[in-house]
């Protein structure tokens, strides 16, 4: 079994360089793993900070040239983890700002292949889980978005909707990208990590959850979501609950039929 990293990069080279080193020792007795940087148009020291780290360890590079957005990153990193990855495979995702602790990198693992899981979220609402240095106001968006989203995307094992730590199943990201093709995230800010798990969550994913400590005091710089913009998109989402529910079932069921009559 192989483990993927993707970590999607914007302006991250004062955090980079630690979270890297930090990786580097929970992966030192192992050689099968690599480091997927989506680096997203940073105009920072984050493309030549992720060169070098690529002589000492396995990184892949992905450079968009121009900032895309959070969702844009995620597509491209799950695309192409889903293209190399074999089934058996693992695809972790985590922030680049260091306020995501890769040692839980393997809990999660283990939990997903001993419960035969899809998918693992590093949720800050399970046993064990906490918010230090986080904004009133960032853990009140957070909490409520996810309050919110369970309210119309009923998910089961699913308590954090929008934290972006999670270990994906190779296999779970195959059948995806089989079925949604390029659609699988469409949002190109932070509520993309909604999206996806919905998504997943709609084609049969099993989810289970891991305590997270988000440690938002070791974050280096300023956070790059904007509040009210990210507020509406997550109310769109909301909005167009039902239809989404809706088109991506007839995604599913049109997979199906394709498969069936191979």
């Amino acid at each position: 079994m192989k483990t993927f990293i993707l970590l999607p990069c914007y302006n991250e080279e004062k955090a980079l360089p630690l979270l890297l080193n930090r990786i580097s020792d929970v992966f030192e007795d192992e050689s099968s793993y690599e480091v997927i940087i989506i680096n997203d148009g940073s105009y920072d020291e984050t493309l030549p900070i992720a060169k070098q780290y690529s002589k000492r360890m396995p990184v892949h590079i992905i450079d968009h040239g121009v900032n895309k957005g959070l969702g844009s990153a995620m597509k491209n990193g799950l695309q192409y983890a889903a293209t190399v990855a074999a089934y058996e495979d693992v695809v972790v995702a985590l922030d680049a700002d260091n306020t995501h602790n890769p040692t839980l990198i393997k809990e999660m693992i283990n939990k997903l292949k001993k419960e035969d899981l899809d998918i693992i979220i590093a949720s800050r609402y399970a046993k064990g889980g906490q918010e230090i240095g986080l904004s009133l106001h960032r853990k009140f968006l957070s909490l409520g978005a996810s309050t919110i989203l369970k309210m119309f995307f009923h998910i089961p094992g699913v308590r954090d909707y929008t934290c972006g730590y999670r270990a994906y199943s190779a296999a779970i990201l195959k059948q995806a990208h089989l079925i949604y093709n390029n659609a699988l995230v469409e949002e190109l800010g932070f509520v993309c990590m909604a999206e996806i798990i919905i998504k997943l969550s709609l084609i049969g994913a099993k989810i289970g959850e891991v305590g997270l400590v988000l440690r938002y005091d070791q974050k280096e710089g300023k956070s790059k979501m904007k509040i009210i913009k990210t507020i509406n998109r997550y109310l769109q989402l909301i909005t167009k609950s039902n239809q989404i529910i809706k088109s991506n079932k007839a995604l599913v069921e049109s997979a199906s039929t394709i498969s069936r009559n191979r």
